[in-house]
């Protein structure tokens, strides 16, 4: 077979094109992050059974910028990606060390955000279901410090302590969120936070009920009534107890089912911190 011929010589000079990020900064301003945000990526996920769920995951990536450094590479932030398929609390502070030494930086930060599905049984009949939890991977890398953090929002059941006691049939009931923001020390599985979440509620949610499963299901929630000061204090005392959590915040929001508005609470602790002998 004959080879093409060589592309004709239209006389073009090749020239070197100018690399306009790297050039020098006079107005002596560092930028403490810059980068991209809101890019949608394929990702794997390792869940708590091993395995790997595929989901599509939006990512905010940044670098810290020194004084004297014109712009960034942002592309570099979008090459990383094309590399990093797996993603998890165990990868991740791999994946801010190569943000770092891919773009030269002494800082990175990076937020990862994507459904976490968690296959689930209903409690009488057995059937199986997807649950879906809005989950967030956070870390930040400077220099040989690394701070990793999860969060996960948890709907449940709440019913009212309160409606219950005063109502003749009845009590009135909800859908809440409960917000983990979890500083770890080391790994944590991200069901381990949804089971926190679950064994503290009126009542757990499911994606498929049968009619013995809402009979059960409503009839525990009535056993177990919860108020959003309730839910946000056993949530937060249980992860008192839990050795690799360093740092926690704690939301409860109920959207009342014979209001217009949410019941909220919040609990937040650092362990480092409040270990502390006071001064």
């Amino acid at each position: 077979m004959t080879p093409p011929p060589p592309p004709a010589d239209t006389g073009a000079v090749r020239t070197v094109m100018d690399d306009v990020q790297s050039r020098q900064d006079e107005r002596r301003l560092a930028i403490d992050k810059v980068g991209i945000r809101g890019l949608a990526h394929p990702v794997q996920v390792h869940d708590r059974s091993q395995a790997l769920q595929h989901t599509v995951a939006h990512f905010s990536m940044a670098v810290a910028l020194p004084q004297h450094l014109k712009g960034t590479h942002m592309s570099r932030f979008v090459e990383i990606l094309h590399r990093e398929r797996v993603i998890g609390v165990t990868t991740l502070g791999a994946l801010l060390q190569d943000t770092i030494d891919k773009l030269e930086a002494d800082a990175a930060h990076i937020d990862i955000e994507f459904p976490l599905f968690v296959m689930k049984r209903a409690p009488v009949s057995g059937v199986q279901s997807l649950m879906d939890y809005r989950t967030t991977l956070s870390g930040v890398r400077r220099g040989d410090q690394e701070t990793l953090s999860v969060r996960v929002v948890v709907p449940v059941t709440s019913l009212c302590p309160c409606s219950k006691k005063i109502s003749e049939r009845g009590a009135h009931n909800q859908r809440s969120h409960v917000t983990i923001t979890a500083r770890l020390r080391a790994a944590v599985w991200i069901e381990e936070l949804i089971d926190i979440v679950e064994a503290e509620a009126s009542s757990e949610l499911y994606g498929i009920l049968k009619r013995p499963d809402e009979k059960f299901v409503t009839e525990r929630a009535y056993d177990n009534p919860k108020f959003v000061e309730d839910l946000v204090r056993d949530v937060a005392l249980r992860l008192d107890r839990e050795p690799r959590i360093a740092a926690y915040v704690v939301e409860v929001e109920n959207f009342e089912s014979i209001h217009n508005h949410s019941a909220y609470a919040l609990i937040e602790r650092d362990k480092d911190t409040d270990a502390q002998p006071a001064k």
